[in-house]
């Protein structure tokens, strides 16, 4: 397992907070996500076996008005 902090644009409500914590743990082998509005950033516990960096990118950029930084 790896653990990893990104910067996310455009979370602005527990709403936000919400959809891009949702995107990222519909993914096999993310293990959390923990999403943090006052940072601009999640902490992502995942599998680097089983998901990739860009793969946790896509699912939150298709997420809503949100982007993750890689």
């Amino acid at each position: 397992m790896k653990s990893d902090i990104f910067a996310v644009s455009g979370m602005k409500c527990v709403h936000c907070k919400a959809n891009v914590e949702n995107a990222l743990k519909s993914l096999n082998g993310v293990k959390s996500a923990e999403a943090n509005l006052e940072k601009a950033n999640v902490n992502v516990e995942y599998d680097e076996s089983v998901v990739t960096p860009a793969q946790l990118k896509e699912a939150v950029d298709n997420s809503g008005r949100y982007e993750l930084s890689l």
